[in-house]
């Protein structure tokens, strides 16, 4: 319970207190107001927001940095170690990460990240760790930034239960997908706790509805078929019909733009978490739904055009399978040692279109 006393250590970690040291916040300025930031922020290089030793809990990351250019929040690549892996659990742009694809600021409430006014990011997931944290981002914009604000809230001292799990989040992108392959969100091996995903949609095709994709959970040994398939792209968010700009604690767009094509979302499964014994895949069809003549024109036979929703054969409202810019942020927990990640899309490769 939130009132129970626990033995722990409350530390903090920002640009003034790196290391979260007990008693030595705000001495900038003998104690008057200081700036604990990085400032400046050089590119290429990679700064450490937390390093921790021990057992315990990150509750809370907050950061802010100069709002404008959508690259940076593309660019900014956030990573975090646990307890002494040489690899990252969680290699994703910084925008990305706290559910804002296409490095477009937005507003975003959810119960585990929230964007405040488009420029105060801050994630709620609690992640454990046994022996040390080390949390990191790299400068990889192509410039100095002058600032980028943060704060780590965390506890030491954390009796982490022998079953939990660590945190991990990926980014990946494929722009374009290539036609009747299914887009690729995570595959893992171990033993976790699937907790969500944010999807960003760049429609190539705006004449028509694309979100007709059906999520797949393969779980376990599953091969041509998942245990888990949804009913379509805007159904797993809770939306039906297409979707419009809405936040919720579970589930939410926080950007639909019809005109250029853009979309952003996201799914977390705090309320109905899916769990693995030993490996993972999820992965999100490319099927659009509408004009029949349209599509043909489109796509030609590519298209592989078929009946929507029991309409008649040759009705012109239609399903077709399509192309689109997908790219994505899988959160979930898992045992260590993680699987290597598959390589991080260069600075190129993230900001293309954006």
């Amino acid at each position: 319970m939130l009132y129970e006393y626990k033995d722990l250590q409350s530390r903090a970690a920002n640009g003034e207190n790196q290391r979260g040291e007990k008693g030595k916040g705000g001495m900038a300025r003998g104690g008057r107001k200081g700036c604990p930031s990085i400032s400046p922020m050089r590119a290429g290089k990679t700064y450490t927001l937390l390093d921790a030793q021990g057992s315990g809990m990150v509750r809370h990351i907050w950061c802010t940095f100069p709002p404008g250019d959508p690259k940076i929040l593309r660019n900014l690549i956030l990573r975090m170690y646990w307890d002494g892996q040489a690899q990252p659990s969680v290699e994703v742009p910084l925008g990305d990460f706290f559910g804002l694809p296409h490095g477009a600021a937005r507003d975003l409430q959810s119960e585990y990240v929230q964007v405040n006014g488009g420029t105060a990011y801050n994630c709620w997931i609690p992640m454990p760790f046994r022996t040390g944290a080390r949390i990191t981002v790299e400068n990889d914009v192509g410039y100095d930034i002058r600032h980028l604000f943060y704060q780590v809230d965390y506890t030491l001292g954390d009796a982490i239960p022998e079953n939990a799990c660590y945190f991990h989040a990926q980014f990946r992108r494929q722009n374009p997908c290539p036609m009747h392959e299914d887009y690729e969100i995570l595959r893992t091996s171990g033993r976790g706790v699937y907790l969500g995903t944010v999807l960003g949609v760049r429609s190539l095709y705006t004449e028509s509805w694309w979100g007709e994709g059906e999520m797949k959970f393969y779980l376990d040994g599953d091969k041509d078929y998942p245990t888990i398939c949804g009913t379509g792209t805007e159904d797993y968010i809770g939306f039906a019909w297409g979707m419009t700009e809405r936040c919720t604690p579970q589930a939410g767009c926080p950007l639909c733009d019809d005109e250029r094509g853009r979309y952003a979302i996201y799914r977390f499964h705090g309320m109905d978490p899916i769990y693995f014994a030993k490996e993972l895949r999820l992965t999100v069809q490319q099927i659009g739904c509408g004009s029949r003549t349209a599509a043909k024109a489109a796509f030609g036979k590519d298209a592989d055009i078929y009946s929507a929703w029991g309409e008649a054969e040759d009705a012109e409202t239609c399903y077709y399978e399509r192309s689109d810019d997908y790219c994505s942020t899988a959160y979930w927990y898992q045992t260590l040692p993680s699987p290597a990640f598959p390589e991080l899309p260069d600075r190129a490769a993230r900001s293309a279109d954006l």
